[in-house]
């Protein structure tokens, strides 16, 4: 279910201080904010700006009875505390991350919102999530004929199209119809072969453990041949070797002294 932010308002008195002896009280009608990530905003009607918060704090507690409420946020020698002097106002609101819209969930009953947020795309309705691979598009116009879900393009070598659920389309599978045994290992001139650790193909050399050379894969795709005779590949910061240490694919530098 999605987190929810607890929103509270009053005639309140907050207090920041530090163990170092640092102390500030302020009084007066205010919003407090209370996030899902232990950050705590205070704000009057004066500008953007809070006029007291506490950022990711490692305890953030929230307590309100018919009298009023009390918050409290410590982190790392500091405290944010806000006591309201009547019963005020608490709400609970379910938040969630904002991204870019990018479909609709297939989800049986939900049919809510898929926002591309950051590395995952999340529904804001079901609050379910599907990570994303580096350098992927996701369409908003192309779903699977599977699920329902939108489709996204992955360029490993070649430019990949797959469903963002890996449960549906396995983007090592995919990877592996690309470069699987295309290639040969510099050192010993064995297949490099397509594996996977922890849910990210690379390449490694068919002769391991006797040869333990092994590449991972950049988001791009192919553009021609290094002098070492690995393949390089177009990728979003430029064109690169598969071996990102190769100096044979490094530009000459002209002040180099021979």
């Amino acid at each position: 279910m999605p987190a929810t932010s607890t929103v509270l308002a009053g005639d309140c008195t907050t207090r920041f201080e530090t163990t170092t002896g640092d102390t500030r009280t302020q009084r007066g009608r205010v919003v407090v904010l209370a996030k899902p990530d232990r950050t705590l905003l205070v704000h009057d009607r004066s500008g953007y700006q809070p006029v007291a918060w506490l950022t990711r704090a490692d305890s953030l507690t929230v307590e309100a009875d018919d009298d009023g409420f009390a918050v409290t946020a410590h982190d790392s020698g500091r405290t944010l505390s806000v006591r309201s002097h009547d019963a005020g106002e608490v709400v609970e609101l379910p938040v969630s991350d904002a991204g870019v819209p990018v479909g609709e969930c297939p989800a049986p009953g939900c049919g809510a919102a898929l926002v591309r947020a950051g590395g995952d795309v999340v529904c804001l309705g079901c609050d379910e999530g599907y990570g994303l691979p580096s350098g992927a598009t996701v369409h908003d116009d192309d779903t699977c004929d599977d699920c329902g879900l939108p489709l996204m393009t992955v360029e490993r070598g070649e430019s990949l199209r797959l469903c963002i659920d890996y449960a549906c389309d396995s983007m090592t599978d995919a990877v592996r119809d690309a470069l699987d045994r295309r290639f040969d290992c510099p050192d010993c001139g064995r297949d490099l072969r397509v594996r996977e650790h922890r849910g990210r193909a690379f390449l490694g050399c068919d002769g391991y453990p006797d040869c333990e050379t092994a590449f991972s894969v950049p988001a791009g795709v192919f553009a021609g041949e290094c002098t070492c005779g690995l393949p390089r590949f177009e990728t979003a910061t430029g064109v690169r070797c598969l071996d990102g240490t190769c100096q044979l694919d490094r530009p000459a530098d002209p002040d180099r002294q021979p």
